[in-house]
């Protein structure tokens, strides 16, 4: 009886694997708008608070979901500056609880635009009553239309370069230069975004990651479905009102440049960017520009560079698909005593609704993250689908991070989706909590322990490890 039952487990084994390669490969793909139905609304990403009166070009959440007949997974890309976990978990379980699809399979993320509606609060934004039910909503129903929308289908992957859109913003101060942080501290030895050509600075305090990673997808007959795309740019800006930024403008271009019909969904993701952006400070002053402007040179630029990967891409019409994520707890950097006590007596001192100045605005976060608890849970994800490999990480990550993990990947294709599955602010290395500077100043878009990038890494690797057996 006992080799029998062995006999049969090998059996449905073996038959399983055999489907795995040779099943049906399906894919959909849904743009579900996530535009607010209100204005005005807040929008974040500054130290103040905006308002968006109006909406230039329209927000989406892109759906990707996949199945190799035996696993489905299912990635989601946002239009917002960053969005908190309960929003993403509303929205996998109740994708989960109607298709089956398990939250552990759903990779959701942020693009970082600074034009979108505020999810979660971070200095002087604070959500919207209603905007975070009706986003999560509206990410179920892209998933779910996407689902909808599956066909048999061909996927492949590749990558390009495209080194002239990014640049590290962290610059070295020159020694003998003072720079007082909004502590009052002088340790500081890097500054962010110096200005053209600042004689305080040296030179840039990082690298930066040039490579446009893309998945693609199509039809059985060669039609395009969806095509991911990861780049390492924070963001471009230039719309005082609801935008996509250059991400949106992306998601156009590549349509364009693919001729892809209006079924075709592109999606630009956000690398590992947490220390990039598109201002060149080494260089002259490119001038004004039209708003708008930057976006589209980026956006173009970077398109060119995924449809060169393209156009290497050798299809596949079945691979197979696996996810695996762990929940880390990272320590909280909070405010001491006596930090506490000097920011509240500078918010009584201010005595006023909207504050002016950075110590201000900083002693109000210092208050604000007291409350935070000794430490906080954050999703660690990694997907496999053939041998790409997608890292997720819930912060704003630092480019040297999503380079070491290319680097040691076990996998053939690596890249890194930030402000993934929730939002846990910056997350630089410990070297560069060392050098201070912008990102690493004590708040609620920055609190993680100066470990916690160390122990993210680690924890990828081995679920890169897992889902490559």
């Amino acid at each position: 009886m006992k080799n029998f039952i062995f006999s049969l487990i090998t059996f449905l084994l073996l038959n399983t694997l055999a489907f795995a390669q040779t099943g049906i490969f399906k894919a959909g793909a849904f743009a579900q708008d996530i535009s607010p139905e209100e204005l005005p609304i807040s929008i974040n990403g500054n130290m103040k608070d905006g308002k968006a009166t109006m909406v230039h070009d329209r927000i989406h959440a892109r759906c990707i979901v996949l199945d190799d007949g035996i696993t489905k997974l299912a990635l989601v890309v946002c239009d917002s500056c960053m969005i908190p976990r309960e929003v993403f978990d509303t929205a996998k379980k109740a994708v989960a609880d109607k298709i089956g699809i398990p939250a552990t399979n759903i990779l959701c993320s942020a693009t970082h635009t600074h034009s979108a509606p505020t999810s979660t609060g971070v200095f002087q934004s604070e959500p919207e009553k209603d905007y975070p039910a009706f986003l999560s909503k509206k990410i179920a129903q892209g998933i779910l239309e996407a689902h909808k929308r599956m066909v048999p289908a061909q996927i492949g992957w590749g990558a390009a370069s495209d080194p002239t859109q990014v640049f590290n913003r962290r610059w070295f101060i020159k020694p003998g230069q003072m720079n007082t942080n909004p502590f009052g501290e002088t340790t500081d030895k890097v500054i962010m975004n110096p200005g053209y050509q600042n004689s305080r600075v040296d030179k840039s305090a990082g690298p930066v990651d040039p490579e446009v990673s893309v998945l693609s997808l199509k039809t059985k007959e060669g039609k395009h479905i969806a095509l991911l795309a990861n780049y390492s740019l924070h963001y471009v800006g230039g719309f005082p009102a609801i935008s996509a930024d250059y991400f949106g403008a992306f998601a156009e271009s590549i349509g364009v440049l693919l001729d892809a019909d209006r079924s075709f969904v592109g999606i630009m993701s956000n690398g590992t960017s947490g220390d990039v952006n598109n201002a060149n400070f080494a260089g002259m002053s490119p001038g004004k520009r039209e708003p708008g402007e930057q976006i589209r040179v980026v956006a173009n630029s970077v398109a060119k560079a995924a449809q060169k990967a393209v156009a290497n891409i050798k299809y596949k019409n079945h691979v197979s698909l696996a996810s695996e994520q762990k929940e880390l707890l990272l320590g909280v950097r909070h405010p001491s005593k006596s930090d506490l006590e000097k920011a509240n007596e500078i918010l009584t001192k201010a005595n006023k609704t909207v504050l002016d100045t950075m110590t201000e605005i900083y002693a109000r976060e210092s208050v604000l993250l007291s409350k935070y608890p000794s430490q906080v849970p954050a999703i660690i994800q990694v997907m496999r689908i053939g041998d790409l490999g997608i890292c997720a990480i819930p912060c704003e990550v630092f480019t040297e991070i999503g380079l070491e993990l290319k680097k040691k990947s076990p996998l053939k294709q690596t890249f890194t989706i930030s402000l993934a599955n929730g939002y846990n602010g910056y997350l630089p290395t410990p070297e560069h909590h060392k050098l201070g500077g912008y990102e690493t100043w004590r708040a609620r878009s920055s609190y993680l322990e100066t470990e916690a990038s160390v122990k993210i890494t680690s924890t990828l690797m081995s679920l890169l490890e897992k889902v490559q057996k």
